[in-house]
């Protein structure tokens, strides 16, 4: 595994500087936008191996995403390997439906301090709730950012990730704005504690993900990218193109219904997969 191999997957030419939070920033966003959030491998008849050397083959080599566990494992694996201070944090995700978090930690993060500063990095939460900068670990502080306004609380040594949803303007519908009644416009994100994991914590989880039909990525073929202006996301036969502030606190939605041939060149188009297997979505 090779450090310049991984820069030139995100694209990152830029000369090497010290560990510092610039550097951590730049290198994030490039990542985000290099490497979908996905989960096509589970739809394709592929089985996710959680360790290095695997997820480093699918992402850097074939040029593929990966869901939380991969794409914040190799972020993890490629800070530590320019010297930052990082270590793996596992949170629970916030499930609209049931109005609650998860039982189960089912997610993976990150935490880099940076001169006694700590952030947190988290490549792998796809679609509009991605961030695109590391996040200032500081609880009751809104941090905003170009996909909207971010802010942890914490409580009990318990944190609480959340963000302050904008408004949707999508052309084709009737109604010009729409707008989520759900709790308000905080979108509730996941939780989780300063408690440092491993990759180990999280095989169950890996397994479980792939085989329990329960749950979302077992439901829908997701595919979801951070463009310059915004986000891309294939859920399924939907493609969703969404540019963020395109009027003052609107985010423009366009939304478009794929055929089987269009889903393919979509991948290749947009997100730059080619996949090896055949997809069902």
């Amino acid at each position: 595994m090779n450090i310049q191999e991984y820069f030139a997957r995100i694209s990152y030419n830029e000369s090497l500087k010290d560990a510092d939070l610039q550097t951590l920033t730049v290198i994030f966003q490039h990542h985000i936008q290099a490497i979908p959030f996905e989960n096509l491998s589970m739809h394709c008849g592929e089985t996710i191996e959680l360790d290095l050397q695997s997820t480093y083959d699918k992402i850097v080599r074939k040029k593929r995403g990966g869901w939380c566990l991969e794409s914040n494992h190799l972020l993890f694996w490629a800070l530590q390997e320019l010297g930052y201070d990082v270590c793996i944090l596992g949170g629970n995700s916030y499930n609209p439906a049931e109005r609650g978090y998860t039982a189960e930690i089912n997610h993976i993060l990150l935490k880099v301090v940076i001169e006694g500063n700590s952030y947190i990095v988290d490549a792998g939460f796809g679609g509009a709730y991605q961030a695109w900068q590391p996040l200032m670990l500081i609880s009751g502080k809104d941090q905003p950012q170009i996909p909207g306004i971010f802010r942890f609380t914490e409580d009990n040594g318990t944190w609480y990730f959340e963000k302050v949803k904008r408004k949707h303007y999508i052309p084709e519908q009737s109604v010009p704005f729409t707008d989520t009644p759900e709790l308000g416009n905080i979108r509730k994100i996941y939780t989780f504690t300063l408690e440092p994991r491993h990759i180990n914590d999280f095989q169950a989880l890996n397994t479980y993900l792939q085989v329990s039909p329960d749950n979302i990525l077992q439901k829908k073929s997701i595919c979801s990218l951070q463009t310059a202006e915004g986000l891309y996301a294939l859920v399924g036969w939907t493609f969703t193109k969404v540019k963020y502030n395109y009027m003052e606190d609107v985010d423009l939605v366009q939304i478009t219904t794929l055929t089987d041939e269009e889903v393919e060149k979509t991948l290749k188009d947009k997100f730059n997969i080619v996949l090896e297997n055949k997809l069902v979505p």
